[in-house]
C-alpha cells in the first residue's frame, strides 16, 4: 500500500481525496496492484463534519518523519510554505505532485535537482493546463521530437472573459465581473488578466521543450486589460477574433522567442473556436507536425485528475527517478521581441497613422478611432513609426 500525504485542503486538495477514494480500485489495477491511501491532509482548518476527521493535521512534522508517507502532494499554492515543505520533503526521500504553476516556474530546477539526488520524484502535470495532459506528452509522447513551437490559449480565466466581449458585446469590467461571481475569477484577478499566469505557463512549457529554464519575469508579458469592445468590433470585421497567447518558437540554434500577450486570430485558426474556460495549447515538433490539446484548463476535478495521475505514475516509480528537468544557463538564449517580423492591428487615434503605413489595410473607424493592420514589418520598426498614437495588438500569423 502506498501513503498519501495531501498539504491543502482547498478546491483541488479536496478533489485529489474525492478521486483517490471514487477511484480506488481502477487506481489500484494501475499501479500494479499497490492501493493509493491517504494518511494525512494538512490545513490549519478545522473540518469536524469530514468523513475522516482524523486524517487531519497541522503539523507538517508529522507528514516530514512518518516513514510510511512515500508520496506527498503539495496543492496548497503560492511560494510559502509550498516550497520550503516541496523542498524538506524531497529531501526525506519522498515523491512530490504539485499543482503549483507558481512553485514550478520558480524554484522547479532545484526541486528536480533535489529529486534526482535521492532517487525520488518532482511530478507537476496539473501546472499546466489543469486537467489537460501536456508535461508528460512533452516528456514523453513528443520525446522523438525537437519541438519547434508551443503556443496556446493557457488561461481560462481570460479566455472566459474575452468570449463574453465577443459573442455578448460585453465590455472588460462587465465581462470580468461575471467571471467572478461565477467564480472564474478571483477577488483579486491580476495574475489571471495582466497575464502572470499564462506566462508562467508557457515559460514551464518552453523550459520542458528546450531544456533551458526560463524565467517567466523575463517574458514580455501583457495582459487583457486593456482590450475595448471596439477592438473586438473591428476585430470580427477582419474575421477574427481576440485571446490571450502565451507564444513560444524554438530555433534550431536554440534561440528562443516567447512572449504573452492579446493576439488577433482568423477565424479559420483552429484556437479562434476554443471559448469560455476551455483551454488550447498547439505544439509543432519536427517530426510528427501539428498537435493540439485541449480542454478544461482549471476546476476541481480536472485539476485533480492530472494530480492522481501523477500520483499513479509516482506510486509506480518508487525509488525510481524519471528524467524531467531543464538546466539554468548562464547565457542569455531568448531573443528580443522587438526583432521578430510581424503584422499589427492598430487602434489610431487620428486617421492620419495610417498614411505613415505603407499597403495597410483599412478596417475603418469608430468616432475619433481608426483601425487597421500592417503589413510584415519588425516591432521596432512599427514601435518607431507608431510612436504611442493610439494602441496596437499582435497578429498571430
Amino acid at each position: 500500500m502506498i501513503k498519501v500525504a495531501i498539504l491543502g485542503y482547498g478546491v483541488v486538495g479536496s478533489g485529489v481525496y474525492e478521486v483517490i477514494h471514487k477511484n480506488e480500485k481502477s487506481i489500484a489495477k494501475k499501479t500494479g496492484g499497490k492501493a493509493i491511501q491517504v494518511k494525512y491532509i494538512l490545513d490549519l482548518r478545522d473540518f469536524p463534519d469530514h468523513e475522516e476527521p482524523h486524517l487531519f493535521t497541522k503539523n507538517f512534522d508529522d507528514i516530514l518523519q512518518d516513514p510510511e508517507v512515500s508520496i506527498v502532494v503539495e496543492v496548497m499554492g503560492g511560494l510559502s510554505p509550498a516550497y520550503e515543505y516541496s523542498r524538506a520533503a524531497l529531501y526525506a526521500g519522498k515523491n512530490v505532485v504539485t499543482s503549483n504553476k507558481e512553485l514550478v516556474a520558480e524554484h522547479g530546477t532545484e526541486l528536480m535537482e533535489i529529486a534526482k539526488e535521492h532517487n525520488v520524484n518532482y511530478l507537476f502535470e496539473a501546472s499546466v493546463g489543469g486537467g489537460i495532459p501536456i508535461i508528460r506528452p512533452l516528456n514523453q509522447c513528443l520525446a522523438a521530437n525537437e519541438i519547434e513551437e508551443i503556443y496556446g490559449i493557457l488561461n481560462g480565466t481570460t479566455n472566459y472573459i474575452l468570449t463574453k466581449m465577443i459573442t455578448e458585446g460585453s465590455d472588460f469590467a462587465g465581462a470580468l465581473a461575471e467571471a467572478q461571481r461565477l467564480g472564474y475569477a478571483e477577488r483579486n484577478p491580476e495574475a489571471d488578466v495582466e497575464g502572470y499566469d499564462a506566462c508562467r505557463k508557457i515559460a514551464i512549457l518552453t523550459s520542458l521543450a528546450c531544456g533551458k529554464y526560463v524565467n517567466w519575469r523575463n517574458v514580455e508579458t501583457q495582459g487583457i486589460t486593456s482590450i475595448t469592445r471596439s477592438d473586438v468590433a473591428f476585430a470580427e470585421k477582419y474575421n477574427a477574433v481576440i485571446k490571450l497567447i502565451g507564444f513560444a518558437k524554438i530555433s534550431p540554434d536554440g534561440a528562443v522567442y516567447i512572449r504573452v500577450c492579446p493576439m488577433v486570430i482568423s477565424k479559420e485558426h483552429q484556437l479562434s473556436d476554443v471559448n469560455d474556460v476551455f483551454n488550447a495549447i498547439l505544439v509543432k515538433g519536427d517530426s510528427i507536425g501539428d498537435v493540439m490539446f485541449y480542454g478544461r484548463g482549471a476546476g476541481k476535478l480536472p485539476t485533480a485528475s492530472a494530480v492522481v495521475a501523477d500520483v499513479i505514475d509516482a506510486a509506480k516509480h518508487i525509488h525510481i527517478n524519471k528524467i524531467i528537468t531543464w538546466k539554468k544557463v548562464d547565457h542569455d538564449f531568448l531573443v528580443d521581441p522587438s526583432s521578430v517580423v510581424g503584422r499589427f492591428f492598430v487602434r489610431a487615434n487620428s486617421k492620419a497613422v495610417i498614411d505613415d503605413f505603407a499597403n495597410a489595410e483599412f478596417l475603418g473607424n469608430d468616432g475619433d478611432e481608426w483601425f487597421f493592420i500592417t503589413k510584415e514589418m519588425t516591432e521596432n520598426a512599427f514601435t518607431e513609426t507608431f510612436a504611442n498614437r493610439g494602441a496596437f495588438l499582435r497578429v498571430l500569423d
